[in-house]
């Protein structure tokens, strides 16, 4: 049996990828802060990514290593980011580990191209990108040394338990039944959408091709690919029951900005939804001979229903 360590099973990424990788028989060791009270069968660690001997000590045994730190509301990635995936590298290294990470548009300026290939230049147009170009780095100096690395990047995240996401916090409220529905997009810009179970099943498949993988691999998730920029709202609200999608209010940012941390952060965020930015997904596709993919809707109808927002009985 092998054993995955997963740093933010709490989270969305982490918490599907820790449940595909239970699926297909591997041992999931889980590092948190606070041990949830459905602990799915994982061995639970008490620990803090910002605790390097904390993760080591968590990682010995350990095959593979998801970094799927993620700090929520957008907020401290000066601090936060690039500390805890130095500790994540120093476990790997530590226990000859792969280490895994879930990627971001954030590494790209979606001005500059429209199509982007894993090994496209990386020039980020916002401080969170180029923070998250900085942790890519890291990982690649930590490659040139002998580390194995795995990173997939994705576009935004949804899912039945979606963590940081911008359809579960600005888009529909969870809880509540679907009325309206806020898209922070344009008609006429695309915009990438990533199912969480797809994309954990994405990073399954993957590590089990441990053999084929490269010694710093890189690949690129297409998911859901919203063309029109409106396409992804409407399934929402027409899933949901909804009456009107409505235009996200970005011209109030700045005036909440000074009192909302959160609101703050989502500023630089506008420019991914003001140019289509998309992700190519050949060399997956060539590894894996398909992408995972849940139809829409049912992507959708699951993720509401998960949200609270739709009753069980709607599945199907």
């Amino acid at each position: 049996m092998k054993t995955i360590l997963v740093i933010g099973a709490t989270g969305g990424i982490g918490g599907e990828t820790a449940r595909a990788m239970a699926r297909r028989g591997w041992r999931v060791r889980a590092l948190a802060r606070h041990i949830p009270e459905a602990r799915e069968g994982f061995d639970w660690i008490v620990g803090d990514a910002l605790d390097r001997a904390a993760v080591i000590q968590a990682a010995q045994g350990a095959d593979a290593i998801l970094h799927a730190v993620n700090p929520p509301g957008y907020r401290d990635w000066d601090t936060l980011v690039l500390p805890t995936i130095d500790n994540s590298i120093a476990a790997a290294q530590s226990v000859d580990a792969r280490l895994m990470l879930p990627g971001t548009l954030y590494n790209y300026d979606p001005r500059a191209m429209a199509l982007v290939a894993p090994d496209a230049p990386q020039l980020p147009a916002t401080r969170k990108g180029a923070i998250r170009v900085q942790l890519e780095q890291r990982i690649a100096d930590a490659c040139d040394r002998g580390m194995r690395a795995l990173i997939v990047r994705f576009g935004d995240f949804f899912g039945p338990r979606p963590g940081n996401a911008w359809l579960s916090q600005g888009m529909i409220t969870p809880g509540k039944p679907v009325r309206n529905v806020i898209n922070p997009g344009l008609a006429g810009v695309g915009h990438a959408w990533a199912y969480l179970p797809d994309a954990a099943e994405s990073f399954a498949r993957l590590i089990e091709r441990e053999a084929d993988l490269p010694q710093c691999a890189r690949y690129h998730f297409d998911g859901y690919w919203d063309a029109t920029g409106t396409d992804f709202a409407g399934i929402v609200r027409d899933i949901g029951g909804g009456r009107h999608v409505r235009a996200f209010p970005w011209w109030t940012l700045p005036l909440i900005a000074p009192f909302h941390p959160t609101m703050r952060e989502l500023r630089e965020m506008k420019l991914f939804w003001r140019h289509s930015l998309r992700l190519d997904n050949r060399t997956l596709v060539a590894m894996l001979g398909e992408e995972p993919r849940t139809p829409i809707d049912d992507a959708v109808r699951d993720t509401l229903i998960g949200l609270d927002c739709l009753p069980v009985e709607k599945r199907g």
